[in-house]
């Protein structure tokens, strides 16, 4: 019997090892004047100039100064031409963007801007999100239907 305690008090006690804790990625959505002026208008600037692409068939690719590597290597006039046939077919003619939210990763610093776009067609429902690290650079574009509530993924 007392065999049996001792084993059942073993197994217990593997059984309740303390395990790392998840870390979750917070999001804090941000009043819209708490944020930097300059890098939400950054952030206007190259999102609108993604999407004035689909117009002009014209993009002026990013500087390192304006976003990481990854972001300068993935967006290119191909990738863009591909997306903004199918965008101005669906949508029209990309009008501009208007900000709609801001939240902050509490893990990386990592600032997203949630932009409403506007288009011509009164079908479209598209946002766009603007990631801007902590060094200030773009670090991803996304673009996705609209939701009214933010689901970070």
């Amino acid at each position: 019997m007392k065999k049996l305690i001792v084993i059942l008090s073993l197994i217990a006690l593997v059984g309740c090892k303390s395990k790392k804790a998840h870390q979750e990625n917070k999001i804090v959505k941000l009043a819209l004047t708490e944020v930097n002026n300059s890098q939400k208008n950054k952030a206007y600037e190259l999102g609108k100039r993604v999407l004035m692409t689909c117009n002009t068939s014209k993009f002026k690719p990013f500087k390192t100064s304006e976003a990481t590597t990854s972001v300068i290597n993935n967006i290119t006039i191909e990738k863009l031409s591909k997306t903004c046939s199918k965008y101005r077919q669906w949508y029209g003619t990309f009008k501009d963007l208007q900000l709609a939210e801001v939240y902050q990763s509490k893990n990386d610093q990592t600032t997203i801007y949630r932009f409403r776009a506007l288009y011509s067609k009164k079908v479209a429902n598209k946002e766009l999100r603007v990631f801007v690290n902590s060094e200030n650079l773009v670090s991803a574009i996304k673009t996705s239907d609209w939701a009214e509530t933010f689901i970070y993924n």
